[in-house]
This record gives C-alpha cells, sequence and structure tokens, in this order.
C-alpha cells in the first residue's frame, strides 16, 4: 500500500515526482529548489519542519525534512556522488534512471542492478561541512526557539538497520562486472514506506573502518568546553562556495542517520574490511569524516539561509516589507526601554549609571567594515575596578547572559591560560580542524574574568593564548594554526574584560567601576535583580539590543565638519591631552550614542552627549590614578 508523499515526512518523494517529470536535464534540480522555497517562504510554515537543535535525533524519521541551526566549526574536500543512474530489471531487462541527489545511497527495486557503466550516469560534486550548534547560545534563545516550534513528534521505529549494501567504490574494484545486483522490496521506490536496498553514491568520504573505540569516546569537536547539543556533516549542492568557516546559517534538508553503521555491518557480515594500507584514506581521517550516523547525523540540504542574527524576537531578515513594520513599531517605544536597560544595568554594576552607559554601547557594537587591517565599529571593553571577593563578574555574566544571543565566561586563571586551547589548528593526520575556544559566531560577547588571575608562570602555550586575546581585541581576527604557517580568520567579538586594576590586555574603553553598594550577598542580589524584571520587558531589552545593532548609520559632511573643528578648538585648549585617538574614540561613542537613540546619523546633540561621557570617564580614571598613586 503506498504511503501519502507528505512533503515534510518523505521530501524524497517529492524529489522523485519532480525527477521523474522532467527527466535527467538539471531542470529537475531547480524545480526541486523552488518547490520547496515555496513551501517555506512562510515562516509560520517553515515552524512546522522540525528542528535538531529541539527534538531528539531518536524522534525523527530517517529521510523526512528537518532544520538545523548551526556555526560551520570546519569544511571537508569535495566529494563526488552519482547524480544520475540507471538500473536494469534483470528479469525484464528494462532500464530506469533514477537521481542520487540528497542520498548516502543509490537505491533500486528487487531484481535489479546497477549499471555503472551506463552513458546515463553522471558524476555531480557536493561539499561537505561539519556543522556545530552556536557555541555559547544562551539558554533564553534555545527556549524561544523550541517553544516557537510546531513540530509534532514521536519516536521513529521506522528505522531497519540490518539491510545489505555496497559502497560504489567497492563496485569500481570490480572491473569486470558491468552490473551490480541490487535486492530490495518491491516497492523500494515509495521511499519512506518500505527500505529500499541501497548502494552508497558516496566515494571514499563516505566509507568507514570503524574501531570499537569509535563510538563512545567521539570528540563531537565544540568550540567551547562543557557545550552540548548535536553536531552534523551538512552537504551542500548549490551555493557551495557561499559558505565559509564559522559562518551561522539554518539549513533545510533531508536527514539520513542510517548510511555509516550500515556500511560497517556489511563490511563485518561479508568480510570486506579493508586493510588500512589499501584504504585511500587514513583510517583516522575516515573515522573523523565519516563517524558513526547516529552521533553525528547527516543532512543534505535543500535550502539554506546565512543567518545574520540568532534572536528569536526578531524576524531572520528585516528587508521584507512587513518584517520593517516590525521595525518600524519598536522604534515607537525604543527610548523608554533604553532608559528602562540603563536603570537595569545601572542596577547590575552596584549603582554606576556612567559604566552601564558605557556597557550599553559595548553590547550594541559590532565590526561594520575593515579599512586594510582596522576593524571599524569594534568597541572592547575593559571594566576595572570590579570587587574580586564577591565574584561580581560571575554575576554580572549571569545578568548579561539573560540579554545577548550568545555569550561566554572565560575565567583567566594560570591553568586555564596554559591548559585550554584557544587557537584552532590544523590536524593533519585526521585531515579537520580542531577547534578553539576562540572559534565563535559573530556578535558572541566574551567576557573575561581577570579577577580570578593569580601569581603563578604562564607556559609557551599561556603567552600563546595571551597573544591570541589581544590580536581578537585589537584587530579582531584570530590567527588559526595550520603548522607550517597561520592563517588570518576575521572575527566580530564582543570583548568585555572584568578587571580590578587596569587590564592586562588591550581595550579601546577602560571605565572604572564607582560602586554606591556592595550587597552581602551577590548571588541573592541578582536573583532577585532577574525576578524584578517582567519577562515582558526582559524580552524588550533582547530585541532593543539585537535591533539597533543591525541599523544603518551615517555622517553628513555638514556634521563632519563641524566635528573637525571642534577637535581642533580642543587640540588647541588641551594640545597635551588631546589625542588622534581620543578623537576616533569620540566618534565610535558618538555612533553607538546614537544607533541607541535608534537614530541613523549623527547629530550635533550626540556629538555632545559623547564629549561628555568621555569627560566624566577619564575625570574618573584621573581621580583614581591619584587615590592609587599608580596608573590604571
Amino acid at each position: 500500500m503506498p504511503c501519502p508523499r507528505d512533503w515534510l515526512l518523505n521530501p524524497l518523494s517529492v524529489v522523485q515526482d519532480l525527477f521523474a517529470h522532467n527527466g535527467p536535464n538539471l531542470e529537475w534540480e531547480k524545480k526541486v529548489i523552488e518547490y520547496f522555497r515555496e513551501k517555506l517562504k512562510d515562516s509560520n510554515t517553515s515552524k512546522w519542519v522540525p528542528s535538531l537543535n529541539d527534538v531528539p535525533l531518536h524522534f525523527l524519521k530517517p529521510n523526512s525534512l528537518v532544520r538545523f541551526r548551526c556555526m560551520v566549526q570546519d569544511m571537508f574536500d569535495p566529494e563526488f556522488y552519482m547524480g544520475v543512474y540507471e538500473t536494469v530489471d534483470s528479469s525484464t531487462n528494462s532500464r530506469a534512471l533514477h537521481f542520487g541527489k540528497y542520498r548516502d545511497m543509490a537505491e533500486c527495486r528487487l531484481q535489479q542492478e546497477i549499471d555503472v557503466t551506463s552513458a546515463q550516469t553522471v558524476t555531480l560534486e557536493r561539499q561537505t561541512f561539519y556543522c556545530v550548534p552556536v557555541p555559547g547560545e544562551s539558554p533564553w534563545v534555545k527556549e524561544a526557539y523550541a517553544s516557537s516550534s510546531q513540530t509534532r513528534v514521536c519516536p521513529s521505529t521506522s528505522y531497519a538497520p540490518s539491510r545489505h549494501k555496497r559502497s560504489y567504490e567497492d563496485m569500481e574494484r570490480q572491473p569486470s562486472k558491468q552490473k551490480v545486483p541490487c535486492s530490495g522490496d518491491a516497492d523500494g521506490d515509495s521511499l519512506g514506506c518500505g527500505e529500499p536496498k541501497r548502494l552508497e553514491t558516496e566515494g571514499p568520504a563516505g566509507q568507514q573502518l570503524m574501531s570499537p573505540n569509535c563510538s563512545p569516546s567521539f570528540d563531537l569537536n565544540f568550540p567551547l568546553p562543557g557545550e552540548r547539543g548535536p553536531a552534523c556533516l551538512v552537504k551542500v549542492y548549490e551555493n557551495r562556495d557561499s559558505l565559509k568557516v564559522n559562518d551561522v546559517v539554518e539549513v533545510y534538508g533531508v536527514l539520513s542517520v542510517d548510511s555509516m553503521s550500515s556500511v560497517t555491518e556489511e563490511r563485518d557480515s561479508t568480510s570486506l574490511f579493508l586493510d588500512a594500507m589499501d584504504c585511500a584514506d587514513p583510517v583516522e581521517e575516515q573515522r573523523v569524516h565519516s563517524p558513526p550516523a547516529y552521533l553525528v547525523p547527516r543532512i543534505h540540504v535543500l535550502l539554506m539561509h546565512k543567518l545574520q542574527h540568532i534572536n528569536p524576537l526578531i524576524p531572520i531578515s528585516l528587508q521584507e516589507e512587513e518584517k520593517k513594520l516590525f521595525v518600524s513599531s519598536f522604534m515607537l517605544e525604543l527610548s523608554s526601554v533604553r532608559a528602562e536597560l540603563l536603570g537595569f544595568l545601572t542596577h547590575a554594576l552596584l549603582g554606576d549609571s556612567l559604566a552601564a552607559e558605557y556597557l550599553i554601547l559595548h553590547l550594541i557594537s559590532t565590526v561594520y567594515a575593515r579599512r586594510d587591517v582596522l576593524p571599524l565599529g569594534k568597541f572592547s571593553l575593559n571594566l576595572s575596578g570590579c570587587p574580586r571577593s564577591s565574584q561580581f563578574p560571575c554575576h554580572l555574566y549571569r545578568i548579561l547572559q539573560q540579554l545577548v544571543p550568545s555569550s561566554y565566561n572565560l575565567q583567566m586563571t594560570i591553568q586555564n591560560m596554559n591548559t585550554l586551547g584557544f587557537v584552532p589548528h590544523k590536524d593533519y593526520t585526521s585531515n579537520r580542524l580542531v577547534s578553539g575556544v576562540l572559534q565563535l559566531a559573530n556578535n558572541t560577547l566574551l567576557l573575561i574574568d581577570e579577577t580570578v588571575l593569580e601569581q603563578g608562570q604562564l607556559d609557551t602555550a599561556g603567552v600563546h593564548n595571551v597573544t591570541a586575546l589581544g590580536n581578537v581585541i585589537t584587530w579582531q581576527k584570530v590567527d588559526y594554526d595550520f603548522s607550517y604557517h597561520r592563517m588570518e580568520f576575521p572575527c566580530n567579538i564582543n570583548v568585555l574584560v572584568a578587571s580590578e586594576g587596569r587590564s592586562l590586555l588591550p581595550s579601546d574603553c577602560q571605565v572604572h567601576l564607582q560602586s554606591e553598594m556592595l550587597p552581602p550577598n551577590m548571588e541573592e542580589y541578582v536573583g532577585n535583580l532577574l525576578t524584578a524584571v517582567v519577562p515582558s520587558l526582559l524580552n524588550k531589552f533582547r530585541v532593543y539590543l539585537t535591533l539597533v545593532r543591525l541599523l544603518d548609520y551615517s555622517i553628513s559632511d555638514e556634521v563632519t565638519k563641524a566635528v573637525e573643528e571642534d577637535f581642533v578648538e580642543m587640540r588647541k585648549s588641551d594640545p597635551q591631552s588631546i589625542t588622534a585617538d581620543d578623537l576616533h574614540r569620540m566618534l565610535v561613542v558618538a555612533r553607538l550614542l546614537s544607533l541607541s537613540a535608534g537614530q541613523t546619523t549623527l547629530s550635533r546633540e550626540r556629538w555632545l552627549r559623547a564629549k561628555q561621557l568621555e569627560y566624566l570617564r577619564k575625570a574618573r580614571l584621573q581621580q583614581q590614578q591619584y587615590v592609587n598613586g599608580h596608573e590604571l
């Protein structure tokens, strides 16, 4: 009995229909993309697609449509597959064409054989990306995405792994055989009802020599320690060159979870294990590039979107007309939301409203352009004067984690600096990029707690890690280690350093914390502060911090001329303390102040306010320098 060809549960049936009606030319591939793009253009419809971020893998049906919100951690070498192949019925000698796209295995019915010498066979290329959940994604982001999902799933029982498969490469090793038998169910092409027998469409990357210790100890290569969630091999067919390492994307595609384990079973039963010397790739590379599918499932991409942000409270794209209504309506209450946020952060910073102003500017900063090697728009902040005894930075991080979509709290202890891997490096044995703490998505908040730093000796690795942090802060780049050379990868990380005195690390701006109170129980104080904020207002804070960062900004020629004249006058009155760096900082502060007020151009009022903030900040530093008797 044929099962319904539902585009959600059985997308390959849709692909099969379009392939059958449009022939083996490339037109059918365009029709497939157009079909699913039309189905998923409505955001409400896309919420019906199960997400691997929310739904456990065993609840999902193999070959169903899924989505995955992720960061590209690594990219593997391109692989070849049978895009179109021909089968021959052994009883009637009739021939049929099949598609191999969006599959790990080539499928055929009972009594059919794949003719690997057929002139109709088309070999195509696809790119595999190793993708992980967005590092440091905040719990509120995960909960919001999960609660908005309309998916209804139950544990899948349709997967039976004991099916006979043979590798396409195994077939090529038998040149005397022109046709390869492929046994299966009679209704094998129903794609989801039965379980047809398959042949791998992958080349060497699809093969694996499994070892007993492979699955439990397999390293999912997450950048941050303690991260959880699925990692996936994402197979991309169109626009492969548009993706690069560290991009954040949401992919929609066909889920494949059974291919690799089945290959292993077949080789166990038929004694087709190959000696490592005979493999095209080393054993370790095969183990990493073809991990067990139940640990690292495959997604064959139908549609893919690069994400400007991962805030679930804001539309993915703000360019469409209906999405612009969201922005314009929020702008009406932006001023009041900013005032509320300023008060909230003032309480979080123990009554320091000046530090709260600068913290808002830091949280909405982003690298909007690069001029030669100089990243424009960055605004790293050193919050000095943090009380050490109360573990203030940790409690501050608890608050900030409730506001930003992704973050990480780096404890700058001697042990962490000497032992953690900050910089990703290439492992040539397994041919993969081993992740590091600094492999983060754009606009991730990195809070570095320098108050925990004690006396001790940094070893070579520790010195390199300190240098890497300095490069991120100053140049917004990470030099990935490829053993024989280093390669610069640009980044866009908001670095906030909490320290007692002036930080050992560089910063764009230092604000000395002047607390008006020091609660006896910081944990209780922060808990009460978070409880006092109603969820609706907290969500407005989250929308505000993401939305104003996405606004465009410009300075008119008239204002530029006025700023230059003002700077000249400032230099005349105080030539010793006013430098070009001060002008640059004031321009950055003025830009962020304008954006924080929802203004996309610099006004005279915002310029004067930026000068005032900078005057107050520098006066405070000078006062603290006089009190302590040393430079901050």
